[in-house]
């Protein structure tokens, strides 16, 4: 499970670090792909598998569905950590993200995600302030089940 938030500059480079305790849980490769609501997403090779089986099984005569599946895995790539707990952004995945120079790294349960600072900071704001309200909306969908 990953929490937390941390932040971390690029470097010239392209290249982040990875928080520590991140990186026991991704082992010695991961995915890192487009993500929503404006960040970048890694995840673990097990949790990427579920994933892929399951949009698998969006019908693929549905133009949406089209359009995800090839967003999410045409901007896919395969990471390593480097010796100093590392990773390369590529640049495809980089602009479209806003990710510059400062970033934050949240922990989201079962992936990480990689914000541009000031893209997570508006994000944020907006999400505390309707906080309450999202939890009692997602209660009464546990509720339903």
């Amino acid at each position: 499970m990953f929490i937390g938030e941390y932040s971390h500059n690029l470097d010239a480079k392209g290249r982040i670090i990875i928080p520590s305790k991140f990186r026991d849980e991704l082992h010695a490769s991961f995915i890192l792909t487009r993500g929503l609501d404006g960040c970048l997403t890694i995840y673990s090779l097990e949790q990427w598998e579920k994933i892929f089986i399951e949009i698998n099984k969006l019908p693929t005569t549905k133009k949406a569905a089209r359009q995800y599946i090839r967003v999410l895995t045409s901007s896919a790539c395969e990471c390593t950590l480097d010796n100093q707990g590392r990773i390369l952004i590529p640049s495809n995945l980089a602009t479209p993200a806003n990710i510059r120079k400062e970033c934050v790294i949240v922990g989201a349960n079962d992936h990480i995600e990689i914000w541009d600072k000031e893209t997570w900071n508006a994000y944020l704001d907006e999400a505390n302030m309707s906080f309450e309200d999202i939890a009692e909306n997602l209660s009464d969908l546990l509720d339903n089940e």
